[in-house]
């Protein structure tokens, strides 16, 4: 029974004749919605489609987690003959693709883990190694929420297990009083784990992962005597670890760690109009939560593409040299400045052009990591950009014109 404060029974009759004004909250609105909400018809149906073999516990087949992944190539998909519908999930449905790239990738990311072998996707920063990572998850085991945040201060314990000190103090070391961590959670369930950002933890903190991966069980000193001082992993349990090809060097992996997973790279996108489909429904997507309307026109978001893909990779299109900047033009830079051009748009109509902002949004990217990059950007001002201009094309035109705007 709970007991109210003194000072608030004094006050309790006053409350029945107030009549409150403010009208019942409604269920507020996620930035993010995680993808086992999100895609959650697209799940069930997979599951009642591909009725074939499945590894132990996993939610999906092999084959029904590449399709929820990779999506059916726009064909719509029918559930067989004979099939219970989930209530609410249509018999026929074309999956939506959600990860740009390559599906030899993605079946052999899958086959790692139905092999129960650690997972590590590599690769530059922004190429969705974190989103194929909760796909994977997600459709494997039914949830993408048991992650480590790798950083410099992550501990051990995050890793393994904490303890709730109240009821550690009042009872003694329990297993009411031990607090799971995400990988000892995935582990009693038969699910998928993942440790994000593994090189910034330090190489102590990695080593707990060594144990974890090869004997697939945690020890609980404390419970020493009891059925719970060993933690064993439910079939199922895996571990998907992704790592910054420019974090090398910050907490290299031991070669002892490094034999526990299979290797994956995750690299750019290879097509422009794949790259520039993706930034436009990204970026609109989150324009739109901002209840912002997204108002780019295409051959902004294509020079914009262009230009992050030319800059990253050092040589444009036509084979034009150009020299590189330090940062990391990854795409999911190019969302975030696509975004911006399209809140720029909905909240100060017709201040600028949405093309003339954006020489200083390419500028506030390169010189992120180090100031000496402008020069670099003024560059390929002076060499691809001029050169389309001169050959006739209003976009780079309008954009040569805007140079004085890489002086500031």
């Amino acid at each position: 029974m709970t007991t109210v404060p003194p000072h608030l029974e004094e006050r309790a009759p006053m409350t029945t004749t107030v009549r409150s004004t403010t009208p019942t909250s409604p269920t507020p609105v996620r930035q993010i919605v995680p993808p086992e909400e999100r895609y959650a018809t697209e799940l069930a149906f997979l599951a009642a489609y591909d009725a074939g073999p499945r590894p132990p516990a996993w939610r999906l087949t092999p084959r029904a987690v590449v399709t929820f992944v990779m999506g059916s190539d726009g064909r719509a998909l029918k559930l067989p003959e004979g099939v219970d519908v989930p209530e609410g999930v249509p018999g026929r449905l074309v999956v939506e693709g959600k990860f740009v790239g390559d599906r030899a990738l993605v079946e052999r990311c899958v086959v790692t883990l139905a092999g129960e072998r650690g997972l590590l996707l590599v690769g530059e920063p922004g190429t969705a190694k974190s989103m194929l990572s909760e796909l994977l998850s997600t459709a494997v085991c039914g949830t993408s929420g048991l992650v480590v945040q790798g950083t410099a201060g992550t501990t051990e314990d995050q890793l393994k297990y904490g303890w709730n000190y109240a009821l550690l103090l009042a009872q003694g070391p329990s297993r009411q009083a031990l607090v799971a961590s995400p990988v000892l959670t995935a582990m009693s369930r038969g699910g998928i784990a993942r440790v994000e950002e593994v090189t910034r933890c330090l190489p102590e903190v990695q080593d707990a992962l060594v144990s974890l991966l090869s004997e697939r069980r945690i020890a609980v000193p404390e419970l020493a005597g009891t059925d719970d001082a060993l933690a064993h992993a439910a079939p199922g349990f895996n571990l998907i670890a992704t790592a910054n090809l420019r974090d090398k060097g910050v907490s290299e992996m031991s070669a002892a760690l490094k034999r526990r997973f299979n290797f994956e790279t995750v690299g750019p996108i290879p097509d422009l109009d794949a790259e520039t489909a993706l930034v436009r429904s990204q970026a609109r997507a989150s324009v739109e939560r901002a209840g912002a309307p997204f108002q780019v026109d295409d051959a902004v978001l294509e020079a914009l593409v262009t230009a992050f893909r030319d800059l990253r990779e050092g040589r444009s299109a036509e084979g034009w040299e150009v020299e590189r900047p330090s940062t990391v033009m990854s795409t999911a830079e190019a969302v975030s400045v696509a975004g911006a051009l399209a809140l720029a748009a909905a909240y100060f109509p017709g201040d600028r052009d949405v093309l003339g902002l954006l020489p200083g949004h390419l500028l506030g990217v390169v010189r992120k990591d180090d100031p000496a990059d402008a020069a670099r950007l003024r560059g390929y001002w002076d060499g691809p950009v001029r050169r389309r201009a001169e050959q006739g094309s209003a976009t780079w035109r309008t954009l040569w014109d805007l140079r004085t705007v890489l002086e500031g």
